[in-house]
Formats: C-alpha cells, structure tokens, sequence
C-alpha cells in the first residue's frame, strides 16, 4: 500500500480553526486513504476535527500530511489544494 508524504503552509489567517478543521475532516473523508497531520510533536488523524484543532497550527506554520492507502495520492492532492486556497476563507 502506498505511503506518502508532503510538506504544506498553512496560510490563512485564523489557521486550522474548527471551521477550517471540519472542511479538512469532510474532505479527508471522501478519499479511501488514512491521513496523518504532524506538526512538531504532535500528530492528528485527518478523520478528527478535535484532533486536528489539538494540533494548534497557526499561520505560516508547516505541517507534515502522511497518506496511506489506495487514494493516498488524490487525498493528499485534494487536501493540499484546500489548504493553499485558505479554506476557501475570503482572508
């Protein structure tokens, strides 16, 4: 089973708050693939808007996305695409 790896900025401007988290949770869910966010220390699955938000990414901040199964490649593609249209937020 692939595994992948990819490094991401956050760049909108209240970072991976809930709103920001519960797109990435929705998001990550339609893909076959477990997904990994790691920052520093800490790591969060992508199917935990609670994890994700333990993760306390800020803006300018980078974080490790790891993908593992079938749709591991789409998922990450998607996710990063999120991610670098700020969530979609107009800042």
């Amino acid at each position: 089973m692939p595994k992948l790896e990819r490094q991401v900025t956050i760049c909108n401007k209240l970072g991976l708050h809930a709103r920001a988290a519960t797109k990435l949770v929705v998001l990550a869910s339609e893909f076959d693939a477990s997904i990994t966010l790691i920052q520093g220390e800490k790591q969060a699955s992508a199917a935990s808007v609670l994890g994700l938000l333990m993760l306390e990414t800020g803006m300018g901040k980078t974080i490790t996305l790891i993908a593992e199964g079938p749709d591991a490649e789409p998922a990450l593609n998607a996710i990063c695409a999120l991610i670098d249209a700020k969530f979609d937020e107009a800042s």
